[in-house]
């Protein structure tokens, strides 16, 4: 996903900052708790670029949405963002720029991202076999990033999406190309 130019150069500004200060981990955490809030709670951005809500709302919800705690050595980083994002006017790209931060941090560090859906949740044994096969095809230095899901009505089977690419191995899928053979 495409986020912008001005989103992109803030994040890039923020991981640099981050690596500086020896926080760039902690502030991933905290972009990526920000970035499934936005996800879950559609109000929250509503709220963020909502111009009759004080900065001081805007910052304090974007705080607690990250999870960042006052007294946390490193919600510092964070905190200075948020301020120099209101100093310049930025804060309602605070959405984009969290979507840029999180996509260059994985970059950097090498995550990819693995999102399994399965029928019923993934035993132990069928998890683990997953996260080999995947590492297999990943550099040495490739983590990964786990996200399961579950959907019955996949019937049976699973659907991993690894960055773009989507493998469906359902029994949902497999009979709705059966049905599109038949028809034929």
């Amino acid at each position: 996903m495409d986020q912008g130019l001005i989103p992109r150069r803030y994040a890039k500004a923020l991981l640099e900052t981050a690596d500086e200060r020896g926080v760039s981990e902690a502030l991933y955490g905290q972009m990526t708790r920000l970035n499934e809030s936005f996800e879950t709670e559609p109000a929250l951005g509503k709220a963020i670029s909502n111009p009759f809500v004080s900065t001081s709302d805007k910052t304090a919800l974007l705080e607690t949405a990250s999870g960042v705690k006052p007294d946390d050595k490193d919600a510092a980083t964070f905190a200075d963002f948020v301020k120099l994002l209101v100093q310049n006017s930025r804060i309602d790209l605070m959405r984009e720029i969290t979507l840029a931060y999180v996509d260059l941090y994985r970059r950097e560090n090498n995550i990819v991202r693995v999102e399994v859906t399965s029928a019923a949740p993934l035993e132990e044994s069928a998890r683990k076999r997953l996260r080999a096969i995947i590492e297999s095809k990943l550099p040495s230095d490739g983590k990964i990033e786990l996200e399961e899901h579950t959907d019955p009505s996949l019937i049976g089977g699973f659907v991993v999406n690894i960055n773009n690419e989507r493998l469906d191995a359902s029994l949902k899928n497999e009979l709705e190309q059966l049905r599109l053979n038949l028809l034929k």
